[in-house]
């Protein structure tokens, strides 16, 4: 059911250190850091293991307005699903935080859309084995 969770952290670079360090003994590292440059700014990284990010920082400085400390991120077995489950949840009162589409920058596969729900948290479903023109 879940794919991946994120939180907003007040200083990335004092975070990144204290999650390298705690989660060391659970066998969990720093896997992924999205380049600066896709995310306005921000330190985003992710954390987990056998080279899946599962865990996921960002600096909570960059935030944007409106949006809440939490991010979610449900599994997907296909983009159509990855599309209803967009479709669904604009019809269900959410706003769209990124219409269903590939996300390269994450890596190669990765198909995603994202919403806000009616609290601010960014709600996600994400399939990672898109091929072909949509990957």
């Amino acid at each position: 059911m879940l794919d991946h969770i994120g939180v907003q952290v007040s200083n990335y670079d004092t975070a990144k250190a204290f999650y390298t360090a705690a989660l060391a003994p659970l066998g969990s590292k720093l896997i992924m850091e999205i380049p600066r440059e896709h995310t306005g700014g921000a330190g985003v990284g992710g954390f987990g293991s056998d080279g899946k990010p599962a865990f996921w920082i960002s600096d909570s400085k960059k935030r944007a307005a409106g949006s809440n400390d939490a991010h979610v991120a449900f599994s997907a077995s296909s983009t159509e699903q990855v599309d209803a489950f967009h479709a669904a949840a604009l019809a269900a009162g959410a706003t769209c935080n990124g219409k269903p589409g590939p996300r390269p920058q994450y890596h190669p596969g990765y198909y995603g859309a994202f919403v806000t729900d009616a609290d601010g948290n960014n709600v996600e479903a994400v399939f990672h084995g898109c091929t072909g023109p949509a990957a």
